[in-house]
């Protein structure tokens, strides 16, 4: 037996045999041609055809993984047309007279290069994204594609990486688990195994690829990050149990569903959800949560080509709270900027875009398109139960300009004899130090905080969350960042406020009965984490 540790980024367990995803990328060679204007014929093709395949892979995404993960593959799609990158293809071809293979080739090089050096990590990222559709279209133009071994059994997939299309292609009911040699908890490849509810293990290193052979036994632990090649008796009997401890443990959830959240000793906590997209409804409702504790608006913002209409904007916050049916939906304003940029946005490069220009501050210097949003909301409301919350704020002067624009927002509505509900909450997000070592001015402005812990921990610890180098450093748990949650939550209560948690941290259950002993009130978790948390809610006696 062999031993191999990675980082989990699905917690399952996979027990099977391997196949090698192996990519058909042998070196592009560089060939004279003759007729160039065939050979940008022969690229104008081939992307076409690229262009149609991400067309139906983002289909298949939408159906598997939602509207928000599957819109890399629009954007995949628009890079396809990038000005730059097909100028500097057919100029390669014209003036070197090559062939359109080596020019693709050498364009994608030359731009996943600029992109790696490139100090923002969104901007990283579109390294990856480059190669993945350059790939695509020399895979066209040479007649070769992408192939994991043929099996009609389920298999565990191993690859050097995967590519968020690659991922998205295989026949989900034929995967097992994911390995990779390469690849971070935080790229497309790692969400979308999570989205698609498959074990995954990436970071396991280029040693395990050159161990391993087509059709090894294999046991896949994607809680711990664990990989046995040809496991010993022990080891499987070990794993088989634990496989069927967490299959029934997710059975005995379901008979969850109709139950209230509560503790032994009669507390009673919200447990609602974080979305990114309408289409998520759906998973929301199939958990059984009891709302939305945060809608992320952007996704109106991130999916368009311009900037969204309060026409839009209103038609998607109007589905969300009728899909919801009177239970509360807190929809949190425009947080673009950071690692969530937009080109149309026209915002400058940044040395330090986590600490930059984003959020409420892009939402108060730029009052034209904040109140389109609040204009949007605020009509919205008459259809549901609306809690509206801002991000990233830091100061009293932030929470009283956005208090005053909502206020001229009511006011025009009122003039224009549009309706508009009375009973909206507004909240903040405590996700910066300062907004917590002021809670207690923050709090008798607003009827709610929401903790964003990712952020916070981010801002505390001085750790860029983006950075998987430093990630053992990022501790969620760090003392520090808990005094912040548990400050916060004493002013809110003095002030008559209530108080959330919407960050990552929010699901782990080795802190509830920490958090309900500071007085949370309520947890926003993804839809999958709702009925294990209404579990540990449950086994909590708080009268101890």
């Amino acid at each position: 037996m062999t031993r191999y540790v990675g980082k989990g980024v699905y917690g399952a367990v996979a027990i099977g045999r391997i196949s090698m995803f192996r990519k058909n990328d042998a070196a592009v060679q560089r060939v004279r041609v003759e007729d160039t204007k065939e050979e940008i014929s022969r690229f104008e093709a081939a992307k076409s055809a690229a262009s149609q395949q991400l067309c139906e892979i983002y289909e298949k995404a939408l159906k598997e993984v939602g509207e928000t993960n599957a819109a890399i593959f629009e954007i995949h799609q628009m890079m396809l047309e990038d000005e730059d990158y097909n100028e500097s293809v057919c100029n390669i071809i014209e003036n070197q007279q090559v062939n359109a293979e080596y020019a693709v080739a050498v364009t994608a090089d030359n731009f996943s290069e600029m992109f790696s050096a490139m100090d923002d990590a969104y901007m990283q990222a579109r390294a990856a994204d480059v190669r993945d559709i350059s790939n695509r279209v020399i895979a066209n133009l040479s007649g070769t594609g992408f192939a994991a071994q043929n099996s009609d059994d389920r298999m565990i997939i191993c690859a050097d990486d995967l590519a968020p299309s690659e991922t998205v292609s295989l026949d989900k009911d034929k995967v097992l688990a994911f390995v990779t040699a390469h690849g971070s908890s935080n790229s497309h490849t790692a969400i979308l195994a999570r989205n698609m509810n498959i074990p995954a293990v990436i970071g396991v290193g280029d040693d395990f690829l050159s161990a391993v052979n087509e059709g090894n036994e294999a046991i896949v632990d994607g809680f711990t990050g664990e990989i046995f090649i040809s496991p010993d008796e022990e080891t499987r009997a070990r794993l088989l149990k634990k496989q069927r401890d967490d299959l029934n443990k997710k059975r005995l959830l379901q008979e969850l569903k109709g139950k209230e959240n509560i503790t032994l000793d009669g507390t009673r906590i919200k447990i609602y959800t974080n979305i990114g997209s309408i289409d998520n409804i759906g998973a929301v409702l199939l958990n059984d949560a009891d709302g939305v504790g945060l809608f992320r608006s952007e996704f109106l913002y991130l999916e368009n080509s311009d900037y969204p209409t309060e026409e839009q904007q209103f038609s998607a916050y109007k589905r969300v709270l009728e899909s919801m049916a009177g239970k509360k939906v807190i929809i949190r304003t425009l947080d673009i900027g950071a690692d969530k940029q937009v080109d149309y946005f026209g915002l400058k490069k940044e040395a330090n875009p986590a600490l930059g220009y984003r959020a409420i501050r892009i939402c108060l210097t730029r009052p034209d398109l904040f109140t389109t949003q609040l204009r949007a909301l605020f009509r919205a409301s008459v259809f549901g139960n609306l809690g509206i919350m801002f991000p990233m704020i830091t100061s009293v002067s932030e929470v009283q300009q956005a208090l005053q624009m909502c206020e001229q927002v009511k006011n025009e509505l009122k003039a224009d004899s549009i309706e508009y509900s009375d009973k909206i909450e507004i909240g903040i997000m405590i996700e910066t130090p300062a907004a917590a070592m002021i809670s207690d001015k923050l709090a008798p402005m607003v009827d709610f905080f929401s903790v964003g812990t990712n952020d916070l921990t981010q801002y505390t610890l001085a750790c860029d969350r983006q950075n998987p180098e430093i990630e053992q450093f990022c501790d969620a748990h760090h003392e520090a960042v808990l005094r912040f949650i548990e400050m916060s939550a004493q002013n809110a209560h003095k002030n008559g406020a209530w108080i959330g948690i919407c960050g990552e941290l929010a699901a782990d259950t080795t802190l509830t009965e920490t958090f309900l002993r500071m007085g949370i009130d309520e947890l926003s978790v993804s839809p999958s984490f709702v009925l294990p948390l209404r579990d540990a809610v449950r086994k909590i006696d708080l009268s101890k």
